[in-house]
């Protein structure tokens, strides 16, 4: 809507309008953090047990899906375990079964 159409607009249609605009101003900028921090669990799966950025995908997948655990929250995890704390016994333990199940796939 350009400027001169809001001016037709009640002002409760126009404080509506700019609640959703904050809002998906909000979301956008969550989507963008969050794929900040996977692409850098992405870069910790890749370098700590040499995974290909497709393969560490199905690795965050997998895990997230085994543990119940938003992939986001995981990717955290990993970024955090990169920095010296600790996995989750579970979420270790799924990571490592994901991890393993794809060097299983890889051709010889």
């Amino acid at each position: 809507m350009s400027t001169c159409e809001y001016r037709s607009l009640a002002p409760e249609a126009v404080a509506a309008r700019i609640a959703q605009m904050e809002e998906e101003n909000r979301q956008l900028r969550q989507a963008i953090d969050s794929h900040a921090v996977i692409d850098q669990a992405l870069g910790v799966l890749a370098a700590a047990h040499r995974l290909a950025p497709e393969n560490g995908w199905e690795v965050l997948r997998e895990t997230s899906q085994h543990t119940n655990i938003k992939l986001r929250t995981l990717a955290e995890a990993i970024v955090r375990c990169a920095l010296g704390r600790p996995l989750p016994g579970t979420v270790r333990r799924e990571l490592q079964a994901a991890v393993a199940r794809r060097h299983s796939q890889r051709p010889a």
